[in-house]
């Protein structure tokens, strides 16, 4: 068990796990997990941190198949700017390893955002905090469990 599924079977939300057999050579993680599942891209997010300009960490929950628009995010967000953030700073900040990233359960509660693709969808995929481990849940479960907003944070 993950700290995130820790955290849904905890408050009883509703969502199924699905695993697979990680490549350490995959160039995606993200993309190996749709592959790898039989997924539809557009259904499978990556989770993603940026800094702002005043070194706020914030999560963004982006499709795979896409990358995360950081004016959008700085928009979203209320501030000036953000960047990549430094992948020390986001394994310390979350708790997990970089590709493995979930946005539930981190160690501690960042700001979250949502790319609004996600909002028509039935279920998405989102990393369960493991290479190799996805949970399948509503967006609208991962928005509660999270305190996330949705926002046009995703380009194609």
């Amino acid at each position: 068990m993950t700290p995130a599924l820790d955290l849904l079977k905890k408050v009883r939300a509703e969502h199924r796990i699905h695993s697979y057999e990680h490549d350490p050579k995959a160039a995606s993680y993200g993309l190996e997990a749709a592959e790898k599942l039989g997924l539809d891209p557009a259904q499978v997010f990556k989770t993603l941190l940026a800094a702002s300009e005043k070194g706020e960490l914030l999560v963004a929950v982006v499709p795979v198949a896409g990358s995360l628009d950081l004016k959008g995010l700085a928009h979203a967000a209320g501030v000036k700017k953000v960047e990549m953030a430094d992948p020390a700073a986001a394994q310390r900040s979350t708790g997990y390893l970089l590709g493995g990233i979930s946005p539930l359960g981190q160690k501690k509660r960042l700001r979250t955002f949502i790319d609004n693709s996600a909002q028509p969808l039935a279920s998405m995929f989102v990393s369960a905090g493991r290479r190799g481990l996805e949970v399948e849940l509503a967006p609208s479960v991962l928005k509660e469990h999270t305190g996330a907003a949705f926002a046009d944070i995703g380009r194609a």
